[in-house]
């Protein structure tokens, strides 16, 4: 559900912008507002979650989240709609930041554990990917309103789920490790960072420059803050485990291409192939049922056979090959020849990818730093989406809007925008594998074992 939420306005902007009366820079703001609250307090929440226990947490950010999103339906004008996506966005943050962390401790063997992380990848694939289905069916069969009301009896029903079914949790204590000048440091530092990615694109380059300088000066400050404080935030040893920095900086890539895909490539089916919204929608079913069933039905047993490791890297090498066949739909492509098999091949490699990763990741975490290390996998995802949206965006417009320039026709000169966008995604995607190949290969025969 919250994944979900991130893109699930991507199909509806249209109906959003004629009905509310957004300008196009302003309409951005209806994705900004939640990217950027959810990036920024995805660390900080996280630790909170290990302070005053995981349980607590998660069932608050449920509750925020789903009171936001009914807001959010009911919204009529800009400000209330842009308001309440900044909350919902707090409230997906306080979920998503711990429970990873949960799961590590609800599943210690590695067999079961492998089983787990690979069930909750299949969630959180397929809301990404149903986000743009459901975007265009509700929207178009109902109201764009209904994108957010949705949320409503799912999040009732997975509210009351988390607290009869989990153990409660009494955490380490508020003081035993809250920081809060470097919280204020860090949580600052995070929003800007996803801030200055976000609206790269409506911004002079030296006014970007100079945000970018700010937030570099903030973690500056975050790090020097938590090398001497008593009771950091952040304890800076997280970062010397190579599996949980390595696997950080792989997903950053790694998601800033899917990101970027599930964005560009929806702008691809409906202003080059025509599609509307409905149709836009359906032509992405395919990709998180063939990521459910991949995920549900062999990553736990690949990981166990062949290791996180190799698993990790046959998936970005599937991933990489599907965003270089797609850098090549033309202008007058079909979905058929041109669209879904790199689709299905990139769904593959993700379905692959994501929860070898995750283990990789949260292996190189100690247990009581579960929720820190959940909280700082998730800021990632959000900075990497948040990188290929901002990069690959810019770039297929500005593609475009040269092409234009120099006389050419609408329909080719789009298509070769996006054909450029895919192009740098596929690099981004190689470069992920070259970086996981180099610094996450894991020697011992227990953790390659999964």
């Amino acid at each position: 559900m919250t994944i979900l939420d991130g893109n699930i306005v991507t199909v509806a902007m249209p109906a959003i912008q004629s009905d509310l009366g957004f300008s196009g820079p302003g309409l951005a703001w209806v994705v900004n507002a939640y990217l950027i609250p959810f990036g920024g307090l995805l660390l900080l929440v996280g630790r909170l979650g290990d302070l005053v226990g995981r349980k607590r947490m998660f069932t608050a950010g449920l509750a925020v989240f789903t009171a936001a999103s009914v807001l959010c339906g009911l919204a009529t004008s800009q400000g209330l709609l842009i308001a309440a996506r900044a909350v919902q966005g707090v409230g997906g943050a306080m979920t998503s930041a711990v429970v990873l962390g949960m799961l590590v401790t609800l599943f210690p063997e590695p067999r079961e554990q492998a089983r787990a992380i690979a069930v909750f990848s299949a969630v959180g694939a397929a809301g990404g990917a149903l986000g743009t289905f459901l975007g265009g069916a509700l929207t178009q069969l109902l109201t764009w309103h209904w994108i957010f009301l949705i949320n409503l009896p799912i999040g009732v029903v997975a509210w009351f789920a988390a607290v009869r079914v989990l153990a409660p949790e009494s955490g380490a204590g508020l003081g035993r490790g809250a920081d809060y000048p470097g919280a204020a440091l860090v949580t600052s530092a995070l929003m800007l960072t996803v801030y200055v990615i976000v609206g790269a694109g409506d911004r002079d380059a030296a006014t970007t420059a100079l945000l970018a300088l700010l937030a570099a000066a903030l973690f500056t400050g975050f790090v020097l803050r938590q090398a001497r404080a008593a009771r950091p935030l952040l304890r800076l040893r997280l970062f010397g485990s190579r599996l949980l920095s390595g696997a950080n900086a792989v997903q950053v890539l790694m998601i800033a291409t899917m990101f970027g895909f599930q964005f560009i490539g929806a702008l691809y089916v409906q202003r080059v192939l025509g599609y509307s919204e409905l149709a836009t929608g359906t032509a992405f079913l395919p990709a998180p049922i063939a990521i459910g069933l991949l995920m549900l039905g062999l990553s736990a047993r690949t990981m166990g056979r062949f290791g996180p490791y190799r698993v990790l890297l046959a998936g970005l090498v599937l991933i990489t090959a599907g965003m270089a066949l797609l850098s090549r739909a033309p202008a007058d492509g079909s979905y058929a020849a041109d669209f879904l098999p790199p689709m299905l091949l990139m769904s593959a490699g993700f379905a692959a990818a994501m929860p070898a990763l995750t283990g990789l990741a949260m292996s190189g975490a100690r247990e009581e730093d579960g929720g820190l290390a959940s909280g700082l996998f998730n800021t990632t995802q959000v900075v990497g989406g948040s990188l290929g949206l901002a990069v690959l965006s810019t770039l297929a417009a500005s593609q475009t809007d040269e092409l234009l320039g120099e006389g050419s026709q609408l329909l080719p000169a789009t298509a070769q925008g996006y054909q450029l966008a895919f192009r740098v995604a596929s690099v981004i995607a190689a470069t992920a594998l070259v970086l996981a190949a180099a610094v996450l290969r894991t020697r011992r025969p227990q953790q390659d074992g999964g």
